[in-house]
């Protein structure tokens, strides 16, 4: 099969081949799939350069998460030739094909696409663990998300109108905040340029935001302190 594959560590652009490599087997409690598509997250960027927490012998095929259909099932999956799933490991995704874990892939439903699956794993289980189960968001309490435009960005966002709550997105440039907007955000705030706590504050009435989602960090941090609702909760998302 082909597949991109990091010959060393490095900029993807320098070291990323698109090379023939064995096809990947099945083995008890995993399955084989066929790739339609692959999510690209900052994760991939960093393992490529050797810079994520856990390093990934070279040569290796980046990419965390995909979906597609199985062709293969090992003994014991609890998946079938022809199921659609969306799968997720340290590696594997940037390749026609890929060997998915049983306990970390899942079936995906019949209304939802192939690409869309493929985008979805890894930053909406982020963005709901940090704004559902660590942020308490409830409905009518207002999220505000920094770095509304990336990736965890965009999921938080749409989490937060789900559930209920006003939300204030961030982001450096035009176009990221109209992504913002494209996404629900009931208001977007273009860091660079307007003071994101007055705004905060004068949005909310003085009384802040009672959940803040911060991919960003550093100066983003620490005004975010200012613009905080009593009882609110500062979610950090990455290091």
């Amino acid at each position: 099969m082909k597949a991109w594959q990091a010959t060393r560590y490095g900029h993807f652009n320098d070291v990323l081949e698109w090379r023939d490599v064995d096809d990947p087997t099945a083995f008890p409690g995993s399955s084989v799939i066929e790739i339609g598509a692959a999510g690209i997250n900052f994760p991939d960027i960093l393992s490529i350069a050797g810079q994520y927490q856990v390093k990934v012998p070279t040569p290796f095929i980046p990419g965390t998460e995909a979906a597609g259909t199985v062709l293969e099932a090992g003994d014991g999956s609890r998946f079938k030739v022809g199921d659609r799933v969306i799968t997720m490991n340290m590696a594997g995704a940037f390749a026609e094909k890929m060997t998915a874990l049983d306990n970390m892939t899942y079936g995906i439903p019949d209304e939802m696409s192939i690409a869309d699956a493929a985008a979805f794993l890894m930053t909406y289980q982020t963005s709901y663990f940090g704004v559902v189960l660590r942020g308490r968001l409830a409905p009518g309490e207002t999220l505000l998300v920094h770095g509304g435009a990336g990736g965890v960005g965009t999921a938080a966002i749409q989490i937060g109108k789900k559930i209920g709550a006003t939300v204030i997105a961030t982001a450096g440039t035009e176009e990221k905040l109209q992504v913002c907007r494209d996404c629900g955000a009931d208001h977007a705030i273009n860091y660079t340029t307007d003071d994101f706590v007055k705004a905060v504050k004068e949005i909310t009435g003085g009384k802040g935001a009672d959940v803040i989602y911060d991919p960003v960090g550093g100066d983003v941090f620490d005004q975010s302190t200012r613009c905080i609702a009593w009882e609110g909760r500062l979610v950090v998302i990455g290091f």
